[in-house]
């Protein structure tokens, strides 16, 4: 495969994998289980297909055990955050719109870069400060419109607020996970977060597989077997190819998509006030991932 075609190759695959990833919240909501649930099924069947797809490429006898050495615990950790990040997403979704959920959910940029002040050391240029204060004004835009708006709508932020710190908390244990795939990494992850989600869902009203049947059983396979196994597949090997701000620029129709089809498809609405409050995030974190300074740090 020539160069050229590779790179269309990736940025296909980045494409359709990041616009269906904005889709998620659609099959979410057809799926009538707890959260919980829905968040260990999902990581267990995508488990199941991360396995074979590892089987097949014959990843998993290339991968040495002694590269886990040292970075399970950091494994285990992003796991159990990834898991539960999926439970507030999920559960924002019952008291707030997709679309606003999503938007604060790339909140997460930029709690990942004040995290890096204290964890790291790291010294954000004043670019970087002035993105995550313009983020900060837009979720003002979005809290405090939705503070007005009920009390459903704001619990809804808070839980899509907290699984943004729940995903950024994954980022930050990334950074200590080295030689190790983006593909296996996720099989890892994903067995962390069913080991930690199974105790949970036993203690917090069991589980109700009978539940699931027709619409709801396919809409769970979906986000399982397609949202989870086949597109982070595909997204990883677009990572491993395309420049970091081509990626960082695709992986915004994702937010995107969501928000469109939140309005089109579920009637959901969402005020000017917010959709500004929105895109001002947006804008920021996008700003601050295709910074040049972001841009050295990634190919050094």
């Amino acid at each position: 495969m020539t160069e050229k075609r590779k790179n269309l190759t990736a940025k296909l695959n980045m494409i359709v994998s990041c616009a269906m990833f904005g889709t998620i919240g659609l099959f979410v909501k057809a799926i009538p289980l707890p959260s919980g649930e829905t968040a260990l099924y999902r990581a267990v069947i995508a488990l199941v297909v991360l396995f074979f797809v590892l089987l097949l490429t014959g990843r998993l006898k290339r991968e040495k055990l002694s590269l886990l050495k040292g970075q399970l615990l950091y494994l285990l950790l992003s796991g159990a955050a990834m898991g539960f990040n999926w439970i507030l997403l999920f559960e924002a979704y019952n008291y707030t719109s997709i679309a606003l959920s999503t938007l604060c959910y790339y909140f997460a940029p930029v709690i990942v870069t004040v995290s890096s002040v204290f964890l790291f050391r790291e010294k954000p240029l004043p670019r970087q400060w002035i993105c995550s204060a313009a983020s900060v004004a837009g979720l003002v835009l979005i809290i405090g419109v939705s503070g007005g708006g009920g009390g459903s709508d704001l619990k809804g932020v808070l839980l899509a607020l907290g699984s943004a710190v729940l995903y950024s908390t994954v980022i930050l244990l990334n950074k200590h996970i080295r030689g190790i795939d983006g593909v296996t990494r996720s099989f890892l992850q994903f067995g962390a977060a069913a080991i930690a989600l199974a105790p949970y869902c036993a203690l917090t009203g069991g589980f109700h597989l009978s539940a699931l049947h027709g619409t709801g059983l396919w809409a769970m396979l979906l986000v399982g077997v397609f949202h989870s196994g086949v597109l982070y597949c595909m997204y990883f090997s677009a990572l491993s190819v395309l420049p970091g701000q081509e990626s960082a620029i695709l992986s915004y129709i994702d937010p995107f998509i969501a928000v469109v089809l939140s309005a089109l498809v579920l009637g959901e609405t969402i005020t000017p006030l917010q959709l500004i409050g929105g895109v001002i995030i947006l804008l920021s974190t996008l700003i601050n991932e295709i910074s040049p300074a972001r841009k050295r740090r990634k190919t050094e």
